[in-house]
């Protein structure tokens, strides 16, 4: 920044940061001059002529003032009154309409505060109860407005471009310049290991600067801001953020509105099914919604970083006849059972739900021994099906094995001896 000076930089964030980094890592930090540090970590650089002046990534981490070089490396808030932005029939084009300056943790702390004034409190249930909650949980739009802000493009033609955080009454959009960049696409976004950074400088240096009035930097959590927003949003019952990624811009988008209301938990216990994780009731109240699944789609849903463990829960869906599949492997897909779809919240459904158990134990008792090929192709279920609930029945003393071959391909079943017990059964 040829025009700007040392004296552009805030000074007492400068020292908060100097502390700081000195404090954490002293063998190289703590003997060095202040301006030394500062040349070190980017904040300043040598001019042509041998001055130190600061960088563009030092001034929107620790600058008085940015705007005064690049008027438009700010964020815009906009609070429209319906879906699609302007009240025709009032003539209202918006309720709220701010325009933020400042160093990014001075942007960042300020955008919080003014989403946060202009959002509505709802109700969540869950297993604790009713309780209170902000329509957007805090620490996602945090994670959401830092990585707006420190990812966005800074390249000279995109300067001209604020970060845009947008409010509608079904959802908050937050739109930054630049698409995605490296080799990160859009559905590996927030897998573990898979992170890059446009503007590796900046976030270096963010990591060591406290947001104004916290204690927290503003990279705190790098490279997990993605899974953070997922797993806040989870945990309010909400539904997953929406990514769109285009060349010259990334938006994100939170939907207004929570999974887990109280017709849903009605409807979640009326399937009256014990086990279940929370992560996959998540999934089925997505489903519900006509949401079709796969593994990624449920890991971004969940939070859940393993597609193994994605996997195992989804099969256990499909075992416990929630959910149907279509496809194999990596191109499975997940959507509502007839049976669950048809479940009201009060526990009514046209279609009986088949009672498992019996139909095992009288096909035992006309056939004297099956395999679970068997039972699954004279019942018509999957073989994830015949598999959940020979396992029930083995754990509850019902049947038992023919021979000593568990885990085999060719184990045959049998009503149990009378006597035995349920412990001889469990598997």
């Amino acid at each position: 920044m040829p025009d700007a000076g040392i004296e552009d930089l805030d000074p007492r964030g400068v020292q908060i940061m100097l502390s700081r980094i000195r404090s954490n890592n002293p063998r190289l930090f703590a003997d060095e001059p202040d301006e030394i540090v500062l040349k070190m970590l980017g904040v300043l650089r040598k001019s042509p002529s041998g001055e130190l002046r600061p960088t563009l990534a030092g001034l929107l981490s620790l600058g008085r003032y940015p705007q005064e070089y690049f008027p438009q490396l700010s964020l815009t808030f906009v609070h429209y009154p319906t879906t699609t932005g302007e009240n025709s029939a009032t003539s209202t084009r918006f309720l709220d309409n701010v325009r933020i300056d400042g160093s990014i943790p001075e942007i960042a702390r300020e955008a919080l505060a003014v989403i946060r004034r202009n959002m509505s409190r709802r109700a969540l249930v869950s297993g604790a109860g009713r309780q209170d909650v902000w329509e957007y949980p805090p620490e996602a739009l945090r994670e959401a407005i830092v990585n707006a802000l420190v990812h966005r493009d800074l390249s000279p033609g995109t300067r001209g471009t604020q970060v845009q955080v947008e409010m509608y009454p079904d959802r908050l959009r937050i739109l930054n310049p630049g698409g995605l960049f490296g080799a990160v696409d859009i559905t590996r976004l927030g897998d573990e290991g898979v992170s890059s950074a446009r503007n590796g400088s900046l976030l270096r240096i963010l990591e060591d600067v406290v947001i104004p009035g916290e204690s927290r930097t503003v990279c705190e959590n790098r490279g997990s801001g993605i899974r953070t927003m997922r797993h806040e949003l989870a945990r309010a019952g909400m539904s997953p953020p929406k990514f769109h990624d285009r060349v010259t811009s990334f938006e994100v988008t939170m939907p207004n509105h929570t999974l887990l209301d109280e017709e849903t938990v009605r409807w979640l216990g009326a399937i009256g099914r014990d086990g279940l994780k929370d992560s996959q009731r998540t999934a089925l109240a997505l489903m519900r919604q006509n949401e079709l699944l796969d593994n990624a789609k449920y890991r971004a849903a969940t939070g859940i970083s393993d597609s193994r463990t994605a996997t195992a829960e989804l099969q256990d869906l499909v075992a416990r006849e929630l959910v149907d599949q279509t496809g194999t492997r990596g191109g499975a897909r997940y959507s509502l059972s007839e049976y669950a779809r048809s479940l009201d919240s009060t526990g009514q459904t046209k279609p009986v739900r088949p009672n498992r158990r019996r139909q095992i134990l009288d096909l035992l008792a006309v056939h004297g021994d099956l395999s679970k090929t068997e039972i699954s192709t004279l019942l018509n279920i999957n073989a994830k099906s015949a598999e959940y609930w020979l396992a029930t029945l083995r754990r509850e003393g019902g049947i038992q094995f023919t021979e000593p071959q568990r885990g085999t391909k060719n184990a045959r079943y049998r009503l149990a001896d009378k006597g035995e017990t349920r412990e001889e059964f469990r598997p």
